[in-house]
């Protein structure tokens, strides 16, 4: 977090705040612009702009801060992980920031089942420290990796198994709070735990309630997923006067959370997944509530309009997915299928997982619905204002066709699944918050809604809580006479108003603050094209909506994203908040530069362009392509870091280095290298890789010397076995001769040359020449945001490739990273030219070669566990399931790692990267490598990956071509080859490791 200096765009009399806040508190006092801007919206569609930002240590902080606040009457704002859907994380005043300090697990008490935690605790920390006694914490919404204690209070969240073990609020016991006027408190149940209230509460609270207990009695309806309001009947004696429960899902507008006492659960220890497939969503939404007497664990409802691809689905129109749990597999399967058959005939197919990969898949079909749904299947918007009502689960069928109705009244679209079980919906509508009309829309379906809801016996909401964008509505669901109860609630423990105002009670309207507002309303001028945003970078930077699955912690073999965030653990290094900063720098109103802003550009500093969030992300965020657009113009007409020249450019260097590499690599050997480096902007920790004295294309053409008149026009041709007389010709593939390949790892192109010949495919170059020499597929260039110069790059690439791609022969490129930007960077950049994205359409890796045009082919056995890493870039773009299954033919048994190498080309090699670059090699792929048994094959396609193995280890990683080419030699000297016959190439072994 920034310091007290960078005061740039600070509203008038704040400083003087923060000068008295950072002499109260030992956290950290912001008001940098960058900071601030971080925390202008939460997940949903409001922004509001603090004055400051505290990140508080302890509760002293807390209440120090409280003071200093107090005295400036300025509102104060606490927030966790900012996930919130309804704008209740977003504030004008002070933010709290929690997730920085206070995120410490108190005790753990396994025998009692329960735990003390600080509000900055995520939800997955809890339960992996609840799982060693055999227990978990019930409520898991989907944003269970990022979300806090303290946010999931706040709003008393719930999650797939509430049908099992309730809301955040079951699971209560007592609440440590400071309100805004100082008051410590310990919030508990019963009448003793109201006893211990201050007067001033006590004996407000006390006259509250019995001065309205028929309304108390009779206000609020009954159904498990009632959140919206405050719980006021939770303080009535016959419901024990709950003080914790009454506070639980406040909002942060009563007090502020600075520890709390919570109820652990015991899981059962079997969990099997029944999905039942439906003719469509009124049927699975008519049959959920028949499925609670079987005890599920869940009963979650999607349709096949937010599903898309059904893969692993049973045939159907809607699914119900039902967890059933027991004390051992066979009587969790057994229940499951006891289930199955008692759903009977109104399902239309159904099926059982057992095996817990199959599970976790599936359930991330869910999870991240909360991002999949913000985009419509014709790729247009969708947005939340209406994400989880909730009615009574056996009217849940008849609400959903009224639903869909008022929908299509309005002329409007969405996506319903959610929580069937419990009657609770989450849906995402196409919304036109952009315009006047639009808006007014919003608001007019919002009021129908709202009635509609009412009328069905339902709540606002029923998971996130009303916050700004439901608010309003509260007097249609309690009427006048309880919400102005409400309002004394509110008035009793806050008189000031001082916390987190214009939320729940005395609301905003719901079309106030809608984060869209200050965006520019014609299109940026931009480089890359946004093919999926119609070309508007305002779009594209809007695809964030703030469900911070790039906020996740903890590393996964199936992902990559963020891996700066998990390096740093901070806000501006995950992909949400740069996307934040970037719609602040279009806003224009906290970052005021544009362009040339120097808090984004920190933020992009460490961003390692992995491509992982361009997969990884629920809603498609691409921060590598947007960090390449704003280099681009942060630099325009300005010098650039030295790195940017050194390896932006290296492909020119490199070319240029060719004929001295002997002198250059003994060079680097010398302390001539250091000086080198600090010219280059290279980290001083890294040694500089060796060149080839003999490039891959040199090499090819000394092969492929003609031994007599003429060569093929474009391309040269393998001299490879052509097949018997008269057999079909050979299947063609154009060979890419990347710059890493040709100029710093020619063995692994020619053990690439050697394996696909073998498998009977005809490789082919670019023709020789001064002009293929200056082919490139522009990617150093693209990821230094020097965009001319790779338009101009991949312009002559285009040029060269389009003719010799046309009959469709593939582009086989065995550099993952230049695979990935003739993919989607080539296209994107070049998207006035059709050519471009001929070109990309033809891009094939290595396996995806072998696999499509030598299917027959049947590698060597090797035998061999292996360990490695999938570089990030054929994770996000290319994907590797052509790879897993190419190694699994040839017997390299293991997954390799996720994440990423952290070397990311240019960035582990650039000065001040060198920590972050390590630190990312550490979290999975550096002890996959030390712990492998010896024997075991060391695996990496990119050459960043085997570059960071090799500096970090000692360790060489290889291509996957190489211990293939290593394996077929293998069996020609045990004379077992399954080649083709040997042509004229044949007097040339394969390469030897």
């Amino acid at each position: 977090m920034a310091d007290l200096t960078k005061t740039r765009g600070t509203p008038d009399g704040t400083r003087e705040l923060a000068r008295e806040l950072a002499d109260a508190v030992r956290g950290e006092v912001s008001l940098a612009a960058g900071d601030r801007a971080l925390m202008t919206m939460d997940a949903s569609n409001y922004r509001r702009v603090p004055r400051a930002v505290v990140a508080p240590r302890d509760a002293e902080d807390v209440a120090a801060a409280l003071r200093v606040c107090r005295e400036h009457g300025v509102p104060v704002v606490p927030r966790g992980g900012g996930t919130s859907i309804a704008g209740q994380a977003t504030g004008v005043g002070v933010v709290l920031d929690f997730t920085r300090h206070l995120r410490r697990i108190v005790s753990l008490d396994a025998e009692a089942g329960t735990a003390v935690v600080q509000p900055g605790v995520i939800l997955d920390d809890l339960r992996a420290a609840a799982g060693a006694h055999g227990l978990t914490f019930g409520p898991d919404p989907s944003t269970h990796s990022r979300c806090t204690l303290g946010g999931m209070i706040g709003n008393n969240s719930c999650g797939s198994h509430s049908v099992a073990w309730g809301t955040t609020a079951d699971s209560v016991r007592a609440l440590e709070v400071l309100t805004y006027g100082g008051e410590r408190l310990r919030a508990g149940r019963g009448a003793a735990a109201l006893d211990a209230l201050p007067q001033r509460l006590r004996d407000g609270v006390r006259a509250l309630v019995n001065g309205d207990l028929a309304l108390l009695r009779t206000g609020y309806p009954e159904l498990p997923r009632r959140i919206s309001g405050y719980a006021l009947d939770a303080l009535l004696p016959e419901k024990g006067t709950d003080l914790a429960r009454a506070l639980t899902g406040s909002e942060g507008t009563l007090g502020v959370l600075t520890e709390a006492t919570v109820a652990l659960v015991r899981p059962p220890a079997a969990k099997v997944l029944a999905v039942l497939g439906y003719a469509d969503e009124s049927a699975a939404a008519e049959a959920a509530h028949t499925l609670l007497p079987y005890r599920p664990l869940t009963v979650e409802g999607m349709a096949a309009d937010l599903v898309g691809d059904a893969t692993g689905l049973p045939k159907g129109g809607a699914w119900l997915f039902v967890e059933m749990g027991g004390g051992t597999p066979a009587e969790a399967l057994a229940r499951a299928e006891e289930l199955c058959r008692g759903a009977g005939a109104a399902t239309t197919d159904h099926t059982v997982v057992t095996d817990p990969a199959r599970q976790r898949a599936l359930w991330r079909v869910r999870e991240d619905a909360a991002g999949t749904a913000t985009r419509m299947p014709d790729g247009s918007e969708a947005w939340p204002g209406w994400e989880d009502c909730a009615v009574p689960p056996e009217r849940l069928g008849a609400y959903l066709r009224d639903f869909r109705a008022l929908l299509a009244q309005h002329g409007l679209r969405g996506t319903p699944y959610g929580h069937f079980g419990d009657g609770c919906i989450h849906v995402r509508i196409d919304f036109d918050l952009l315009t006047a009309p639009g808006i007014r829309r919003f608001r007019e379906f919002s009021h129908d809604l709202g009635d509609l809801v009412v009328a069905h016996g339902g709540s606002l909401s029923g998971e996130h809580g009303d916050g700004q964008a439901r608010a309003e509505l509260l007097p249609k669901m309690y009427g006048g006479e309880l919400v102005g109860l409400f309002e004394r609630f509110k008035d009793l423990w806050d008189p000031a108003g001082g916390l987190n105002p214009g939320m729940l009670v005395r609301p905003d309207r719901m079309d106030e603050n809608l984060r869209f507002a200050p965006l520019p309303r014609k299109p940026v001028d931009v480089e890359f094209g946004y093919p999926h945003d119609s070309g508007d970078f305002s779009a594209a930077v809007r695809r964030c909506v703030g469900v911070a699955k790039c906020r996740n912690s903890a590393p996964s073999t199936s992902a990559v994203m963020c891996p700066s965030f998990r390096a740093t653990g901070e806000e501006q290094h995950s992909t949400r908040g740069r996307a934040r900063l970037l719609h602040e720098m279009l806003a224009g109103e906290v970052i005021t530069d544009g362009w040339r802003s120097e808090e984004v550009r920190d933020a992009l500093d460490l961003c390692l362009s992995c491509k992982g969030c361009r997969s990884d992300c629920p809603v498609g965020v691409d921060m590598a392509t947007y960090k390449a657009e704003f280099l681009h113009h942060h630099y325009a007409g300005r010098l650039r870091p030295a790195a940017h020249y050194s390896m932006g450019r290296l492909p020119r260097w490199l070319r240029a280095a060719a004929p001295v590499a002997p002198l250059l690599n003994a060079l680097a050997r010398t302390p001539l290298a250091g000086a080198g480096k600090r010219l280059g902007g290279i980290a001083p920790q890294r040694a500089i890789p060796e060149l080839a004295t003999e490039p891959f294309v040199r090499w090819w053409s000394k092969r492929m010397a003609p031994k007599g008149p003429g060569r093929p026009e474009g391309a040269t041709r393998s001299a490879g076995p052509t097949g018997a007389a008269g057999a079909p010709e050979r299947p063609a593939l154009l060979l890419w001769p990347d710059t890493f390949t040709n100029y710093l790892a020619p063995e692994v192109g020619r053990a690439a040359v050697h394996v696909l010949e073998a498998a009977g495919l005809d490789v082919r170059l670019p023709a020789a020449g001064r002009r293929r020499a200056s082919l490139c597929c522009g990617l150093t260039y693209v990821s230094t945001g020097q965009l001319d110069q790779a338009r101009a790059v991949m312009r002559r690439t285009v040029d060269a490739l389009d003719p010799l791609l046309a009959d469709g022969t593939p582009l086989t490129v065995l550099e993952p990273s230049c695979a990935a930007a003739l993919r989607t960077d080539l296209p994107e950049l070049l998207s006035d030219d059709p050519r471009a994205a001929r070109v990309a359409a033809s891009v094939r890796t290595f396996a995806q070669t072998l696999e499509e045009q030598a299917p027959a082919w049947q590698p060597p056995r090797v035998d061999h566990p292996a360990v490695g890493q999938t570089h990030c870039h054929q994770h996000a773009v290319l994907g590797e399931a052509a790879e897993q299954r190419l190694r699994a033919r040839a017997g390299l048994d293991g997954g390799l790692s996720g994440g990423c190498c952290g070397l990311a080309g240019n960035f582990g090699f650039e000065r001040g990267h060198y920590d972050v670059s390590v630190a990312c090699a550490e979290e999975q792929l550096l002890p996959s490598v030390r712990g492998a048994a010896p024997g075991t094959e060391v695996l990496a396609d990119g050459f960043s990956c085997r570059t960071q193995i090799d500096q970090l280890t000692g360790r060489r990683a290889r291509h996957l071509a190489e211990v293939l080419a290593e394996g077929m030699a293998a069996e020609a000297a045990r004379g077992t080859d399954g080649s083709l016959p040997e042509g004229p190439s044949a007097e040339e072994p394969p390469p030897q490791p």
